[in-house]
């Protein structure tokens, strides 16, 4: 395979790979033309990449775009999972907005930054100030119910496989699970109602490499959402990871015929 990736350290060791820098991509038009797999762009770069040059980029183009945004992201998953996504309110910032929001929601309540990652712009709205404080610094409204749980399970998919299911348990100063806001990892079973969910997500959205963050509530699982690019404190060395990418990347290296194999010829009568 011919491969060029924007991302050196997420391919560090993938053979036949041409790195390149994102910012100096159109210098390389013939050679992103003739590659099997552009890896891991920059969302900045999607469009030109796709649509300009035609080019097969992976992580899927999914992957990007519904991952991209919090509210676009819960709606997809409202759309194929409603069953498994936590109550979720989302309108524009206005006052009569927030008096509505505020009015519905239960305390405590979760409210989010439309694009924010590692557990930043995440809020424990608890009183009326903190909602105060949040609306001060978002233009749209994110207000989710709040789930009674001390941890979270984090699943790796690539392509139609679990790489990876661990917990995330909840750091010293409680609500974050996040590892890098203090989270702690948990190597014990996770149960296959929380990775049958991510898989049933993955299929349904098109999403091809992903960190589905799923919380479960009295054995029910519920989507938090999902990370294009997730951290790999919980992956060990990581081998896993690249030896599955690599797979999937051959094994779909051809475009699929949406049509199936060319039968032959069909004959048609003709009109004399």
């Amino acid at each position: 395979m011919k491969l060029v990736s924007f991302d050196i350290f997420r391919t560090l060791g993938f053979p036949g790979t041409t790195i390149l820098k994102p910012e100096q991509f159109l210098a390389h038009k013939a050679l992103l033309r003739e590659a099997d797999w552009v890896l891991f762009p920059e969302y900045w770069q999607l469009n030109a990449l796709t649509y300009g040059l035609k080019c097969r980029v992976f992580p899927s183009v999914a992957s990007y775009h519904i991952g991209h945004d919090k509210v676009e992201m819960t709606r997809a998953f409202q759309t194929v999972a409603p069953e498994h996504t936590p109550w979720t309110l989302i309108e524009a910032n206005g006052p009569d907005e927030q008096q509505a929001v505020w009015d519905a929601m239960v305390l405590p309540f979760v409210a989010k930054l439309p694009k924010a990652s590692m557990g930043e712009g995440v809020w424990l709205i608890e009183n009326r100030a903190d909602w105060r404080r949040y609306c001060e610094q978002t233009s749209v409204l994110y207000a989710q119910e709040y789930l009674p749980i001390d941890r979270d399970a984090r699943v790796v998919i690539v392509g139609d496989r679990v790489v990876s299911a661990y917990w995330r348990t909840q750091a010293d100063q409680g609500f974050y699970n996040n590892v890098s806001r203090g989270g702690r990892i948990d190597n014990g079973t996770v149960p296959s109602v929380v990775t049958d969910l991510a898989l049933r997500l993955a299929r349904g959205l098109g999403v091809d490499h992903a960190g589905f963050d799923i919380a479960l509530v009295e054995g029910h699982p519920y989507v938090l959402e999902f990370n294009r690019l997730f951290g790999n404190q919980g992956l060990g060395k990581g081998s896993e990871l690249k030896t599955a990418i690599l797979e999937y990347l051959q094994q779909h290296a051809e475009p699929e015929d949406p049509d199936g194999p060319a039968g032959p010829t069909p004959f048609w009568p003709v009109a004399v």
